[in-house]
């Protein structure tokens, strides 16, 4: 490996062997750099081959010349200078192993930046792009990999003689790997659109399988005898420690949703044993049993959204569906029942029922929507037994009905459900095998099971959305996809279900009308008539139509990330403006406190002067010499206004000098400096007319001040909420109800000051949607006005899906009420 090491700082060392490190950690760290070293240098030369490859394609592909110049251009520096990149990389890796106990100057640093208003500028988007595509990748391998990081973080801890490092920090954490190459990558005299496509291949070429490599090295340095017996233990809190709203102590710790376009983790639902334990608990039946019996005992809210983390087999999946069946057979008998009370009550009076009673003393009426029973099913002394449809001819049908058009309707008509489908299929079917045919139990109750989702799904979904017809455009292939794999209801990441949810997050209710993005909506037109046209059976139609698709969301999600920034930056911008007056004011009442000066001067103080102490303030902060001076002007400036003297000249000229500094004209400036600095009266200028020239002239920050209402005291639910909304992180979604419907709108929390209490809030694109203060939004979630959006609420057809469980749930217990387990007739 040849290359020049490149410079570094004298007091950092560059090599391992020379650094000022215990025998012992140096051997440990120069046999882990010989052990990881050929894996990085096999990947960084994988990463290189890969990234010529990706520049060739963008050369092919170019919009114009000018780009395919550009690339080119990229590509001649890659090949001249690709020898170089991976021995910086390995230098820099070195270095960061080498240097793990020389403290980072980075207090230095930051009291070395000193703000100087004369040298701000705008960021460039490119570089803005640069820095949040590496934060990124490293965000996303230390979620993936957060156990091994935080032993990793012990380790080296131990080993620098220091606290456990953080991910941030840490030298072979991702977020380092990242720095290491983004520095080495100079190297190679790339452009920044070049740059980026580099990061991303080191992401899928290097970092891919980064989880298992760091455990890889924790087991090495186990072996070298750095903490050998470390485990990680997660902290398992108890739900009444847990933050979490008050009235939303069901939800146990479910965190809250942070991320953009509502996507969440998880598809929340139960696992094979809570179901059959759930079952199991109403039939009577002996299902509920081991863990099936634990998890019973849970709260409702503890059992959903647990089965991401765990891996189905086959048999449990099955075995889960069959208790979906036995769910829904337990609903359907309940609510038979109920039709039957209503029947009795109505005939009462007269003495007889008019309900034809079958054997056993059960209705022959229907059943339920499927083909058991249900309507249109032949029935009476004519009819002949039924006829099963196998699957595959019930897949054969719904097929051929694929690719028919909608019927038409008009606004006022409802749209087609999937219990309509259902009655579709069956006379297409029974139009091809026989009035006997029906369906099997099993692809009966996938109907049903849909119809509920959509229904629930159809509830989060505005009515006039184009959204909407959407939906229904995708139940065919949806049910067929349900039909093959019964595991559509169980999977964690099942891709029908992915492309239902991202249609159906595109009409949600909580959407606002700047919220709708037509080339979003275009792009899932294009998805679901693909997906109707080609879709036979194979999951990767559902992959290949919403791959654009998720492209598209990814790009607005970085769009909006950006439009945030800014939206983030000015809210700092206008709260540190909002603290400086704050400090000024208070600054002018703590020198007045044991003379006042005149009614007239006062009013100058807290206007002209008060504008100087801001803008003192914000350009040098408290800690500098010119805030100091500005103290002291202060105080001579009320000394000279409540004592009988002469004018002070040296002080008047002081005082005009700091008002022509923040825009004050020179004859306004020269004017309220006389009457700053004497008690007598200034003859040149009355009164009137410097009170008028003052109401006239803009203050500084006047345009986007908002007088606050004086703070209430809060109520102990409020003073409870407030506390809770201290410890949210930036970026957690709101749903603020906006009419007495109980209409929903989504918005970000952006950012808040912790000193002010102002609160940023964006929409979907990282526009500005309003500001709120934290007391205001205590008041309102106190209220029900305002809720958080939790990871396992954060998915739409997540909360689709928790709706369907919790009806079945509801029905089902309400029948287990009724009639005690074991007692049913």
């Amino acid at each position: 490996m040849t290359g020049t090491r490149p410079p570094s700082p004298a007091a950092t060392p560059t090599t391992i062997a020379s650094s000022a490190l215990p025998p012992r950690v140096r051997r440990v760290l120069q046999n882990l750099y010989d052990h990881i070293a050929t894996d990085f240098i096999a990947a960084l030369n994988a990463m290189l081959a890969e990234f010529e490859q990706q520049l060739f394609k963008q050369a092919e592909q170019a919009r114009s010349n000018h780009l395919q110049a550009q690339v080119f251009v990229d590509l001649r520096a890659l090949q001249k200078h690709r020898t170089e990149l991976v021995p910086h990389y390995m230098f820099g890796l070195e270095a960061e192993l080498a240097g793990i106990r020389t403290p980072r100057p980075v207090a230095a640093a930051a009291s070395a930046l000193r703000l100087d208003y004369q040298t701000l500028t705008l960021v460039e988007d490119a570089v803005m792009d640069q820095e949040i595509v590496l934060r990124e990748v490293a965000r996303r391998h230390e979620q993936r990999g957060n156990a091994q990081i935080l032993m990793l973080g012990q380790r080296f801890g131990v080993l620098a003689r220091a606290p456990a490092y953080d991910a941030d920090t840490l030298p072979l954490g991702p977020h380092r790997l990242c720095q290491v190459l983004k520095e080495a990558a100079t190297c190679l005299q790339l452009s920044l659109d070049a740059q980026l496509v580099l990061y991303r291949t080191f992401d899928h070429k290097v970092m891919q399988n980064y989880s298992e490599w760091a455990g890889t090295v924790n087991q090495f340095l186990s072996r070298e005898g750095i903490l050998p017996g470390l485990v990680y233990m997660p902290r398992r809190v108890r739900v009444q420690e847990a933050i979490r709203h008050p009235r939303d102590a069901a939800d146990g710790t479910a965190r809250p949703l942070t991320g953009w376009q509502g996507a969440a983790s998880h598809w929340a639902t139960l696992t094979p044993e809570q179901l059959n334990a759930v079952a199991g608990a109403l039939t009577g039946s002996s299902t509920a049993s081991g863990a099936g019996a634990a998890a019973t005992a849970a709260p409702a809210g503890e059992a959903l959204g647990t089965s991401a983390d765990k891996a189905e087999t086959p048999g449990d999946a099955a075995g889960s569906f069959e208790v979906l069946q036995k769910l829904l057979a337990i609903r359907r008998g309940g609510l038979q029942a109920d039709a039957q009370a209503l029947a009795d009550a109505a005939v009462q009076p007269g003495g007889h029922g008019t309900l034809a009673q079958g054997a056993g003393g059960h209705p022959a009426g229907p059943t339920g929507p499927g083909g058991r029973g249900g309507p249109g099913t032949p029935s009476g002394p004519g009819a002949g037994a039924p006829r099963l449809l196998p699957t595959p001819d019930v897949l054969n049908t719904l097929q051929a009905m694929q690719a028919a058009p909608l019927p038409a309707r008009t606004p006022e008509q409802p749209r087609r459900t999937v219990q309509d489908l259902q009655q579709a299929m069956l006379a297409a079917a029974r139009a091809q095998h026989g009035p006997d045919a029906t369906l099997a139990s099993a692809d009966s109750d996938t109907f049903e099971l849909l119809d509920l989702l959509y229904n629930e799904i159809e509830r989060e979904v505005q009515h006039d959305a184009p959204a909407a017809d959407m939906l229904v455009r995708l139940q065919v292939p949806v049910v067929q996809a349900a039909l093959r794999d019964r595991n559509f209801f169980l999977r964690a990441q099942h891709p029908a279900r992915d492309l239902l949810n991202t249609v159906a997050e595109s009409g949600a209710t909580w959407l606002g009308e700047e919220d709708v993005d037509p080339q979003l909506l275009q792009k899932l037109h294009h998805a679901v008539e693909t997906v109707v046209e080609t879709y036979e059976g194979d999951e990767t139609v559902f992959e290949d139509a919403s791959r654009e698709v998720q492209q598209h969301l990814q790009a607005a999600a970085r769009k909006a990330e950006l439009a945030e920034r800014r939206q983030v930056e000015a809210a700092r911008g206008k709260d540190r403006l909002e603290i400086a007056k704050q400090r000024a004011a208070e600054t002018i009442e703590s020198a007045m406190a044991e003379a006042k000066p005149q009614k007239f001067v006062q009013a100058l103080l807290s206007q002209a002067w008060a504008d100087v102490l801001t803008l003192t303030q914000l350009r040098n902060g408290e800690t500098s010499g010119e805030w100091a001076d500005a103290l002291q002007t202060t105080l001579e400036i009320v000394a000279a206004t409540t004592t009988a003297q002469g004018a002070n000249a040296e002080l008047a000229g002081k005082v005009e000098k700091s008002l022509v500094q923040v825009g004050y004209h020179e004859d306004e400036a020269a004017a309220i400096a006389r009457r700053l600095s004497s008690a007598e009266e200034d003859e040149t200028t009355s009164r009137t007319e410097l009170t008028a020239r003052l109401k006239a002239r803009a203050r500084l920050g006047g345009q986007s001040e908002v007088k606050k209402k004086p703070a209430q005291p809060r109520t102990p639910e409020e003073q409870e909420c407030y506390d809770y909304l201290r410890t949210l992180p930036f970026g957690t979604w709101f749903e603020f109800t906006r009419n007495q419907q109980g209409d929903v709108q989504r918005q970000r929390l952006s950012w808040f000051s912790p000193v002010t209490g102002n609160a940023l809030f964006v929409n979907q694109r990282g526009q500005r949607v309003g500001e709120h203060s934290l007391d205001t939004l205590a008041h309102l979630m106190a209220k029900g006005q305002a809720q958080v959006v939790t990871e396992d609420r954060g998915r739409l057809i997540d909360r689709a899906w928790n709706a369907t469980l919790n009806a079945l749930r509801s029905l089902t217990g309400r029948r287990g009420e009724a009639e005690p387990a074991g007692g049913a007739a």
